[in-house]
C-alpha cells in the first residue's frame, strides 16, 4: 500500500550509482488497495426524518446512526428504531432506515470523543500512515458495507459483491496492476463470501484468471476463521461494544442482525456438505470428550463454548433461587454443555427454543442465512483461497474469552439469561475461570487477541504447506542479535505449528511462518504479533512496516528471495525510534537522535529519525 513511495525513495538513491535499470523498474511499480472493514467498524447513516419525543436530538437524513453516542444515551428507543432490523426478514423499521456510508471517512472517525474510545478510530492511524508516506488518495478504495446483514442480503439488497467486483476491475484499469485486499475481522468472512459468489458470476474457466488479474495479495488481519465466543455471548446475554447501554438492550440489537451469527464458534471438523437436520428435543445430548493433546496441535476449541442450566420441561418452575453477582438466579439442576460444533449447527438453539423465544429466531436465521445458503455456508472452515500471495496477521497472548456458563434469571426477554462464569485462555496456554481458578480442557499453545481465541486466529496455518520457514524477531527496530530461525520445518498438514524457540518476557516478538515452495507460484505467510489486541492489530505500526517492506521487496528486481529477510530492522519512521533506558540515550543511535518537540510527554516520543536518513535506510533493505 505504501509501495510507491518506497520505490521512489529507493530509486532516488539508486540513481546516484550504477543501478539505473533497477531505478526504472522500481519507478514503474504501482499497487492499489481495497479495504474491507470488520463488524461495527464503519459508519451507518440515517435515511429518514424521525422525530424523537421530548428531545431535540431528532434523526435527519445522513445523520450518524452508528455511532452517535449522544443519541445512544439520550434517545435510546429512538436510536433503536434506526439501528434494529426485523429479525426474520432483515428489513428496516417503518419509521427509520440506515445505510452504510462511503469513502475513507466511513471507516476512519466513526464517532470522535472520549465515550466511544478505540471503537471510534479503528482505521485512523492506518490512514495517517498513508498520508505520511505520500500515498495518493485514489490508490485506496474502502468498501464499507452494512455489517448488520448476512452475505446473501448484502448482495440482494445492496448489490455489495457486484460493486466489490466493479471496484477490483476499476482499480485494475486505473492503476494497471492487481489490487491488495486488506480485510479485518468479519471483513474476512465477507471477502470469503465474495470469492464464492464470484464462482457464479464469472465463467468457470475464467474464475482463476479473474482472481490472478485483479488480486495481487490478500492480507487477512484478525480473521475469525473458527468464529468467536463473543458472538454467542451477544446472542444470549448481549454485547455492548463498550457503549453505555444495558446488556438487555444490546441483546435486542445484536439478535436483530443476521450477521451476528456469522461469527459463531465452529468446529475445525465441520464440512461444507453438512446441512441442518431437525433433532428430536428428547434426543440424548452428546458431549465431546476432551483430553490434553500432545503435539502436533489441532484447532478444536479448548473447552465447551457454553454450559447452560436449563429446565427439563417448558413450564418447569424455578425450584430454588441463588444469588449470583447480586441477582437472584434460578438454580436449575440440569446442566448441558455445548461444543463449538453444537453451536454452529443449531443444536444449542434447538434445545433452548422450548423456553426461550430467541431460540426459534436464531434457528431461523441460522438455517436461512448460513446452513442453507446457496453460495457458501459461512459456518464451516475455510480452505486456502486461490490467491497468489496471502498474509495472515493477528495478535496473540492476550486474555481472551473462550466459554461461558449461563443460567436463567426467571425474568422476561431480553434479560432472561445471566453469565455466571466466564472461561478465559491466558498467556502460557492455560484456561482460567473469571475468579482465576484453573479450568480443565484442551488449551491452545498460546492465547488469542482479546476478542478471537487462538485456535480461530491460527487456523490459517492450515493454509501453509509441508515446508515452512519460521523466524522470531523483536517487534521494535533491531540489529539482528535477537533473531531465531528454523529453516524447512516439516509441517504436518492440518495441524498447528508450535516452534521450539526461546522468549524473553520483556520483549514483544513477531513470529513469521512462511511457505514459498509448497504451492508453485503461490506464497503463504502467517504473522503472530505478541500483545496486540484485536482492534489495535489494524493500526499496528509493526504490521504496516512488515507489510510495506514485504510488498516492496517481493516486487523489486534486486530481490534474491521470495520473502523479505528478517535479520535486521532499521527505523524508517519516528515511531520506530525509542529510548534505551539502560544506555540513557535513544536506541539505534546511528539512525535515531534525541530531538524534543513541544508536546512530548516522555523520552521515547523525543527520539526521532535523523534527517536525511530515511531514503538511505530504505535502500539497505534491498
Amino acid at each position: 500500500m505504501l509501495v510507491e513511495l518506497l520505490f521512489m525513495s529507493s530509486a532516488a538513491a539508486l540513481a546516484q550509482g550504477a543501478e539505473a535499470e533497477a531505478e526504472s523498474a522500481a519507478a514503474e511499480l504501482k499497487i492499489s488497495a481495497i479495504i474491507i472493514p470488520g463488524f461495527a467498524s464503519s459508519q451507518l447513516r440515517a435515511w429518514a426524518l424521525l422525530d424523537c419525543p421530548f428531545s431535540p436530538l431528532d434523526f435527519k437524513p445522513l445523520d450518524s446512526v452508528w455511532l452517535d453516542s449522544r443519541k445512544v444515551i439520550s434517545v435510546t428507543n429512538c436510536w433503536l428504531k434506526c439501528i434494529l432490523l426485523d429479525p426474520y426478514n432483515q428489513t428496516d423499521h417503518p419509521e427509520c432506515s440506515s445505510r452504510p456510508d462511503t469513502g475513507l471517512s466511513a471507516i476512519t472517525e466513526i464517532d470522535p470523543g472520549y465515550i466511544t474510545g478505540a471503537l471510534s478510530t479503528v482505521w485512523r492511524e492506518w490512514v495517517h500512515w498513508l498520508v505520511e508516506f505520500g500515498i495518493d488518495a485514489n490508490v485506496v478504495t474502502p468498501m464499507p458495507y452494512d455489517w448488520r446483514l448476512p452475505g446473501s442480503l448484502l448482495e440482494k439488497r445492496d448489490m455489495y459483491f457486484y460493486r466489490l467486483k466493479i471496484a477490483f476491475e476499476t482499480a485494475l484499469k486505473l492503476h494497471g496492476v492487481p489490487a491488495l485486499v486488506f480485510a479485518h475481522s468479519m471483513g474476512n468472512s465477507v471477502f470469503r463470501y465474495f470469492l464464492e459468489w464470484l464462482r457464479f458470476e464469472v465463467a468457470p474457466r475464467r474464475y482463476q484468471a479473474w482472481i490472478n488479474d485483479h488480486i495481487y495479495a490478500y492480507v487477512a488481519v484478525g480473521a475469525p476463521l473458527l468464529g468467536s465466543a463473543e458472538a454467542l455471548k451477544a446472542t444470549l446475554s448481549g454485547l455492548t461494544f463498550g457503549l453505555p447501554m444495558a446488556e438487555g438492550t444490546a441483546r435486542r440489537m445484536c439478535n436483530s442482525f443476521g450477521a451476528s451469527l456469522w461469527m459463531l464458534p465452529l468446529s475445525e471438523h465441520s464440512h461444507v456438505s453438512e446441512v441442518y437436520k431437525e433433532r428430536d428435543s428428547n434426543a440424548k445430548h452428546s458431549k465431546d470428550k476432551r483430553k490434553k493433546m500432545d503435539p502436533p496441535y489441532h484447532f478444536d476449541w479448548p473447552t465447551d463454548v457454553a454450559e447452560i442450566q436449563i429446565p427439563e420441561e417448558q413450564d418447569a418452575e424455578c425450584p430454588m433461587e441463588v444469588i449470583v453477582n447480586g441477582m437472584a438466579v434460578c438454580n436449575m439442576h440440569t446442566k448441558r454443555a455445548y461444543s463449538a460444533a453444537e453451536v454452529a449447527d443449531g443444536t444449542l438453539f434447538q434445545e433452548i427454543a422450548h423456553f426461550d423465544q430467541e431460540g426459534e429466531r436464531a434457528i431461523y436465521q441460522l438455517k436461512k442465512f448460513y446452513l442453507e445458503d446457496a453460495v457458501v455456508n459461512g459456518l464451516t472452515p475455510w480452505s486456502r483461497p486461490p490467491i497468489r500471495n496471502i498474509f495472515c496477521a493477528y495478535g496473540i497472548n492476550m486474555k481472551t474469552e473462550v466459554g461461558y456458563r449461563f443460567a436463567p434469571t426467571g425474568k422476561p426477554y431480553p434479560d432472561n439469561w445471566i453469565i455466571t462464569d466466564t472461561v478465559y485462555e491466558v498467556e502460557g496456554g492455560t484456561l482460567q475461570s473469571r475468579s482465576g481458578a484453573a479450568v480443565e480442557g484442551n488449551p491452545s499453545p498460546a492465547s488469542g487477541d482479546g476478542t478471537l481465541p487462538y485456535n480461530s486466529l491460527s487456523f490459517c496455518k492450515t493454509w501453509l504447506g509441508s515446508r515452512v520457514n519460521i523466524t522470531r524477531v523483536p517487534q521494535t527496530s533491531h540489529d539482528g542479535s535477537d533473531v531465531q530461525e528454523v529453516i524447512n520445518y516439516e509441517h504436518l498438514l492440518g495441524t498447528d505449528i508450535v516452534p521450539n524457540m526461546s522468549r524473553d518476557t520483556r520483549v514483544n516478538y513477531i513470529t513469521f511462518y512462511e511457505d514459498e515452495t509448497s504451492y508453485p507460484g503461490r506464497k503463504t505467510a502467517v504473522w503472530e504479533f505478541d500483545k496486540v489486541n484485536h482492534r489495535n492489530m489494524v493500526r499496528s505500526p509493526h504490521l504496516m512496516r512488515e507489510l510495506w517492506l514485504e510488498l516492496i521487496y517481493s516486487g523489486h528486481p534486486a530481490a534474491q528471495r521470495k520473502f523479505m529477510p528478517k535479520g535486521v530492522r532499521y527505523p524508517i519512521r519516528d515511531e520506530d525510534c525509542f529510548w534505551d533506558y539502560a544506555k540513557a540515550r535513544c536506541a539505534v543511535s546511528e539512525y535515531c537522535e534525541y530531538r524534543y518537540v513541544f508536546g512530548d510527554v516522555h523520552l521515547g516520543q523525543s527520539c526521532r529519525l535523523k534527517p536525511s536518513k530515511q531514503s538511505d535506510l530504505l535502500v539497505k533493505y534491498l
